[in-house]
């Protein structure tokens, strides 16, 4: 018998910082990682030593990890992670994190993520970035997961009939959000005329599908409620959280994620359904997985994303705000932190600290994270839906 998840009551997350991204950067990932950090201590009035917990993704880390780098930032912390898994990393460190504070094991943790982008490291990074990159796509001149989306996207549009257009939609929205967003790395309109032109990748994908590597990092601070109120913090609570990894693994090319398989019980602890979100902040790495989110997570079914994006407006103050910072594709991707951009954006929307990207009223929001492609498939996937817990 499957025991029933526990739910987070009692957890808050707070203090939701960015370091703005540059395209490339000669500082190491220690670096990024360290002013993030220290962009949240400071928004919470918290110094080092009142860390307890640590939680680390970052891809270009090497060759230290979470352990190494607590000397690196004269950290002492009685729980410690690292979590290897790219775009899905945030919720999966949310959910752990929140999981310690219930126990006692830590007070106050810090989740962070951070990369760096030298002029050679993504290059060096796909070269060596799984052994199913080393053996089935590199040696043949895939320069990344390029030629992988394009497999994946190309089966999609012919198995659920998606045109370029739909996932231009997307591209768009999200460029017209990022407009909003003062750290965004793209700072001009994009029109579908534009995104259409846009020259070719890797069949059917073209520019606009693909994100621009950059360095950058992100942090936020998870605590008890009863902490995050003694220090006067706005704070989002978390109503539910789901992992899940190598899911469906019997279909020959992913169509659908590892979210079909607990999405049901999501909602249930969240005591939510698709209609109570005011927004919804997806891994976008390349538009058909925002596609393939927004249909298995509920909010419509398989093979309706591209009928639901041509029905929907997905920008700010549409009825469907979707990534509103405007995600990987017009913020920029600074590697492992491209798993949290969504996560540290959707605790300013409903704490009422977004700015120019807020959303009216927002005090429900969902975040998805999808990560690791491997030849054919992204093996992590997550999902968790944040409430409103005090305002700013």
């Amino acid at each position: 018998m499957v025991k029933a998840r526990q739910n987070y009551d009692g957890v808050a997350i707070t203090a939701p910082f960015s370091m703005p991204y540059q395209r490339y950067s000669i500082d190491t990932a220690h670096w990024w990682i360290a002013k993030a950090l220290r962009g949240s201590l400071t928004a919470a009035n918290l110094k080092p030593s009142d860390l307890d917990g640590f939680s680390v993704a970052s891809f270009t880390l090497f060759p230290d990890s979470a352990v190494g780098l607590t000397q690196h930032l004269g950290l002492c912390p009685r729980w410690l992670d690292h979590i290897p898994m790219g775009g899905a990393s945030a919720s999966v460190a949310l959910r752990r994190a929140a999981r310690a504070v219930q126990a006692g094991d830590a007070n106050i943790v810090a989740c962070v993520a951070g990369d760096t982008n030298h002029i050679d490291s993504f290059r060096n990074m796909l070269s060596s970035f799984s052994r199913f990159a080393q053996d089935a796509s590199y040696p043949y001149g895939y320069g990344g997961p390029n030629a992988n989306f394009a497999l994946l996207t190309d089966r999609y549009m012919k198995e659920y009939g998606a045109t370029r257009e739909d996932f231009g939609r997307i591209c768009v929205a999200q460029r017209d959000n990022a407009l909003r967003y003062p750290n965004a790395v793209m700072k001009k309109p994009l029109t579908l005329e534009q995104y259409m032109s846009a020259r070719p990748i890797a069949d059917p994908i073209a520019l606009f599908d693909c994100v621009m590597p950059c360095a950058g990092s992100e942090c936020f601070l998870v605590m008890s409620e009863d902490e995050a109120a003694k220090r006067n913090l706005p704070y989002a609570t978390l109503s539910g959280a789901i992992e899940r990894h190598n899911a469906h693994k019997e279909d020959d090319i992913q169509l659908r994620g590892g979210w079909t398989m607990d999405i049901d019980e999501l909602y249930a602890m969240s005591n939510s359904t698709p209609d109570d979100i005011d927004l919804l902040q997806t891994y976008d790495d390349y538009p058909v997985i925002s596609m393939m989110q927004i249909e298995d997570l509920g909010f419509c079914a398989k093979g309706e994303g591209p009928e639901f994006v041509r029905s929907h407006d997905l920008t700010i103050d549409g009825d469907f705000p979707h990534n509103t910072s405007g995600g990987q594709l017009s913020a920029g991707q600074a590697g492992a932190a491209g798993g949290y951009i969504g996560m540290v954006e959707a605790i300013r929307q409903v704490t009422g600290a977004a700015g120019g990207t807020q959303v009216n009223d927002a005090s429900t929001a969902m975040v998805s994270g999808f990560g690791m492609i491997n030849y054919d498939r992204g093996v992590c996937t997550s999902a968790s839906i944040l409430k409103t817990g005090a305002r700013a």
